[in-house]
């Protein structure tokens, strides 16, 4: 009888893991946490001031954070659960199968924390992982300003050298929950005689600091995560800065490719009804079970087949990526992709809930929600970097057009 060879060897401990994975989730995750998250406060973003909105919420996160599970990849020293690349997708697929919500949406998991890895100190890691692995500490982004939004190399928030500390002064603009967030993942210009990409340095530090403020900004769908955010002579330690001082514009686009691939997945369904069947609640079916509105019907089935093809496309990326093979760029094709299918899919439910789908404040319509979610999405395109960016980004780096 011949021996297993070790990719056979392999395939059963991934297939023991799986089996386990799924034991564990049965056990471990709380029926009500198998739904869709059907508001903000069922979303768990962690933070010095964090409150959970459920007993279930809270035995879910406690339970996945105490596996390693919050950050499964991530180095178990740094509160990770150490998983292989193949383990990682087997753990979500499972979570997957039975509908599992995120234990912790973080912007310190989505984007610091991968940047950390690569280009932080050990010093630096060692302070910051675990606490958010832990969601200890709420992270925001300060990247945009007023004159500094997809040219972003134009930021002019300065920080200037005071021994061994940088005065930070200057304002970012669309800090997403920098109200709420505990730390800030910044970038300043630490020379203003340097080239406008060159000079840049990116830096760490607590929303507490003297000197810093916010003032939330309000979106045409009566909802907002945004801010603005003010620095007024906040005092930095050098210490904070990730990277090599003047070199943070290598740190920033590669927290990018992060951002975009994090805001890539919002045109993924993930968990919860297809959009057949919600739009079913309105529009209703005909004798055969078929939804009752035949070009609406070939619009979802469209939609059904291109979410799909997403979905392949954001594994393969992922895949790519833990191989170290992915093209830098390829995340920019992610995120015009996965909003615009977004900014499709909210049309659809407006064109299938007619006048219905227009109420804005009546209980019936649980204060607009679907309203308000159509005019959220108009954003999708702009944040992160905006199509016409993204297309550009495209067009150069990965097609290699002429004149790009």
């Amino acid at each position: 009888m011949m021996e297993a060879t070790m990719s056979d060897t392999e395939t059963a401990d991934l297939e023991t893991f799986r089996d386990e994975t799924r034991a564990w989730l049965e056990a471990n995750c709380p029926p009500e946490m198998r739904k869709p998250a059907t508001s903000d406060a069922d979303v768990f973003w962690g933070g010095r001031n964090a409150k959970f909105s459920s007993e279930p919420q809270r035995i879910w996160f406690e339970r996945m954070r105490d596996k390693g599970w919050t950050v499964p990849d991530w180095p178990k020293e740094y509160g990770g659960g150490g998983l292989s690349a193949a383990e990682h997708k087997v753990l979500r697929a499972e979570m997957a199968r039975i509908g599992a919500r995120p234990p912790l949406s973080s912007f310190g998991i989505w984007m610091l924390g991968p940047a950390l890895l690569k280009y932080g100190n050990d010093a630096q890691k060692k302070e910051h992982l675990p606490k958010i692995a832990a969601g200890e500490i709420r992270w925001c982004q300060g990247y945009s300003e007023p004159n500094a939004g997809s040219d972003l190399a134009s930021l002019q928030t300065r920080a200037e050298s005071d021994g061994d500390d940088f005065i930070i002064t200057g304002q970012k603009i669309w800090t997403s929950y920098a109200n709420y967030a505990d730390w800030i993942f910044c970038l300043v210009r630490t020379d203003p005689a340097a080239k406008k990409h060159d000079g840049i340095s990116f830096i760490l530090f607590d929303m507490t600091s003297k000197g810093v403020s916010t003032k939330p900004i309000l979106l045409i769908s009566g909802y907002s995560p945004f801010c603005e955010t003010f620095f007024d002579g906040v005092r930095v330690p050098k210490s904070h800065v990730v990277g090599t001082i003047n070199r943070g514009w290598d740190v920033a686009k590669y927290l990018l490719q992060h951002e975009r691939a994090m805001i890539s997945g919002m045109g993924e369904r993930g968990v919860g009804r297809p959009l057949g069947q919600i739009a079913a609640d309105s529009v209703g079916t005909d004798a055969q079970g078929k939804l009752d509105d035949a070009m609406l019907r070939g619009k979802i089935a469209s939609f059904d087949v291109d979410e799909a093809a997403l979905a392949a496309c954001a594994e393969r990326a992922v895949d790519l990526a833990k191989a170290g093979q992915a093209h830098p760029a390829f995340s920019s094709a992610m995120k015009y992709y996965g909003t615009e299918l977004n900014k499709r899919r909210h049309e659809i439910l407006m064109s299938a809930g007619g006048v219905d789908a227009l109420e804005w404040e009546s209980e019936r319509s649980r204060q607009g929600a679907r309203p308000r979610a159509w005019l959220r999405t108009k954003a999708n395109s702009i944040e992160g970097g905006t199509s016409e960016v993204m297309l550009g980004i495209v067009a150069k780096r990965i097609l290699d057009l002429p004149g790009a």
